[in-house]
C-alpha cells in the first residue's frame, strides 16, 4: 500500500505515534466498541485499484487516506488513531467486492467502510452490510431507486444531477436541445440502464426525445460504430453515462470523426477532472459534465483541499466530485462518531442526521436523516483547454435528495421505521 509522504511523517508514522500516546486514553461514558487491547480504530477502504475502474477509483482510495492522515495528525477520533485497511475490488463487482467486504467486516472488524464506485459493486455488497450490520459510505452519484439503513449515500441522486442538467440543456440558455442520444455502459452496470430509464421519462415531460441509445462493455475502447450511429440519428446532444476508462475510447472516437462540442456537445455524468487527465485537450474541450463539485470551485475550503492534494500526491494530480466526496465522508463519519460518543453503527448513523454545518471543499453540507443521502448544490461545468471546468451554471441553493423521483418510480417511497426502510410496490423498469 502506498504511503502518503512529502518530506514529512507518513500516515504510518502518525499511527505509531498516536497509538502509543493514546493507548491508555480514558474517555468516561464513551462506548468505543473495538476489541480489547486494540490501540487504533479500523476502517476499510474498498476501491478498484486494478482493472477498468482503476482510472477512477484509485484516487478515491487516496482521498480516504489523506483524510485519515489529517484526522490522525489532529488527535484521531474519540482518543483513537484511525488505521486504514485497504482492499482492491479489482473491477470485479460480482465476486471480488463482496469477498473483500466480508473480510473487512468479519475478519478485520472495521467500524465503517468507505468504498465502491459502480452501482453493481454497491448492490453486490449491500446484502452483506445489512446482514452483518456494517456501515458503508458510498461517494459517487448514482441512479437512485435504493435506500438502506446500512449505506450513507454522499453522491448525488438523479434529481440533484440529471434533472437540473436536462432542465438547463433543454432551456434557451442551454441551447434548447430536443434530440438526445444516450450512451452508457453495459447491462451489468446498473447505473447506466436505470439512469437512461429516468432520463427518458424526464425528457418526455420537457417535450424532448431520445433518438438513439447504445451501451458499451465496461473497458470497451472501440466506439467507431457508436459514433457513426450518433451521426445518422441527427441528435443535437449526447448524454453519456459511460464509466471508467471506456471514456478514453469514446471521446477519442468522437474526435476522430471530427465531432466537436460546437456540433454535438456531450453531457457526461461520470467524467471528471481525474478522467480527463487521460485525454487530449483537443478531444474534450467544450464538452460538459454535470456534478456537484469541481476543482475550480472558488472558496477557501476548496483552495486548501486542492493545495493539500497536490502537495501530497503531485502537482499533476487533480481533484473531482467523487474524490471530494470520498474525502468529505471520512470527516462526516468522524463528526458523527464524536457526536455519538461511540463507534456503534446505529449510534453513528443517528448522529449523522444532526450534522448540518460542516464546511467541505464543495461548501457547507448536511445529511438528510430520513434517506441517509446528502443535500447537494448542482453545478454544470464546461471543459476548458487545460482540462479543468468552467462552471457555467449552479443551483441557487441546496437540492434535497429524492432517491425515488415519482416521474420515474411512481408509487415508490422511502419511509423510515424503527426496523429500517419500507417501500411502496416496485415498478417495471
Amino acid at each position: 500500500m502506498k504511503k502518503i509522504q512529502n518530506g514529512r511523517r507518513t500516515r504510518r508514522d502518525w499511527l505509531k505515534q498516536s497509538a502509543k500516546a493514546l493507548a491508555l486514553a480514558s474517555l468516561p461514558g464513551c462506548e468505543r466498541l473495538i476489541p480489547v487491547g486494540q490501540t487504533a480504530v479500523k476502517v476499510g477502504l474498498l476501491h478498484s485499484q486494478t482493472g477498468a475502474m482503476a482510472i477512477s477509483e484509485t484516487s478515491l482510495r487516496d482521498a480516504g487516506l489523506i483524510a485519515i492522515e489529517e484526522i490522525n495528525a489532529a488527535g484521531g477520533v474519540l482518543g483513537y488513531p484511525i488505521e486504514a485497511v485497504v482492499e482492491d475490488g479489482r473491477s470485479r463487482f460480482v465476486d471480488e467486492f463482496p469477498r473483500k467486504a466480508r473480510k473487512l467486516l468479519s475478519e478485520d472488524k472495521v467500524v465503517a467502510v468507505f468504498g465502491c464506485w459502480t452501482s453493481a459493486s454497491r448492490k453486490a455488497v449491500l446484502p452483506l452490510f445489512e446482514k452483518l450490520n456494517g456501515l458503508l459510505f458510498y461517494p459517487v452519484q448514482y441512479e437512485g431507486n435504493e435506500s438502506s439503513k446500512n449505506i450513507i449515500y454522499t453522491g448525488a441522486t438523479p434529481n440533484q444531477q440529471i434533472f437540473p442538467a436536462l432542465d438547463w440543456f433543454t432551456s434557451g440558455t442551454g441551447g434548447a436541445h430536443k434530440r438526445f442520444y444516450l450512451v452508457g455502459s453495459d447491462t451489468d452496470y446498473l447505473y447506466s440502464r436505470t439512469a437512461h430509464f429516468i432520463i427518458k421519462k424526464y425528457l418526455e415531460s420537457l417535450g424532448a426525445s431520445v433518438v438513439g441509445e447504445k451501451h458499451a462493455k465496461l473497458g470497451q475502447q472501440d466506439f467507431k460504430d457508436t459514433v457513426q450511429a450518433i451521426q445518422r440519428s441527427d441528435a443535437d446532444i449526447i448524454f453519456s453515462t459511460i464509466t471508467g476508462d471506456s471514456n478514453v475510447g469514446f471521446y477519442s472516437a468522437l474526435a476522430a470523426q471530427g465531432i466537436t462540442a460546437d456540433q454535438i456537445p456531450v453531457l457526461a455524468t461520470s467524467v471528471g477532472e481525474d478522467e480527463l487527465r487521460s485525454l487530449l485537450p483537443s478531444q474534450v474541450q467544450g464538452h460538459y459534465s454535470a456534478w456537484t463539485y469541481f476543482q475550480s470551485l472558488d472558496n477557501p475550503q476548496n483552495k486548501r483541499f486542492v493545495e493539500l492534494w497536490k502537495r501530497e500526491f503531485g502537482r499533476d494530480r487533480v481533484t473531482d466530485d467523487p474524490i471530494e466526496a470520498a474525502y468529505t465522508q471520512v470527516y462526516l463519519w468522524k463528526l458523527a462518531a464524536e457526536k455519538a460518543g461511540s463507534f456503534d453503527v446505529s449510534k453513528v448513523r443517528k448522529a449523522l442526521g444532526s450534522i448540518t454545518d460542516f464546511e467541505a471543499p464543495s461548501g457547507k453540507v448536511k445529511m438528510d436523516p430520513k434517506t441517509q443521502h446528502m443535500f447537494k448544490r448542482f453545478r454544470l461545468g464546461r471543459i476548458r483547454e487545460d482540462r479543468q471546468f468552467e462552471i457555467v451554471h449552479e443551483s441557487a441553493d441546496w437540492i434535497a435528495p429524492d432517491p425515488y423521483p415519482q416521474i420515474a418510480f411512481p408509487g415508490w417511497k422511502c419511509d423510515w421505521t424503527r426496523d429500517g426502510i419500507t417501500k411502496g410496490a416496485p415498478v417495471e423498469t
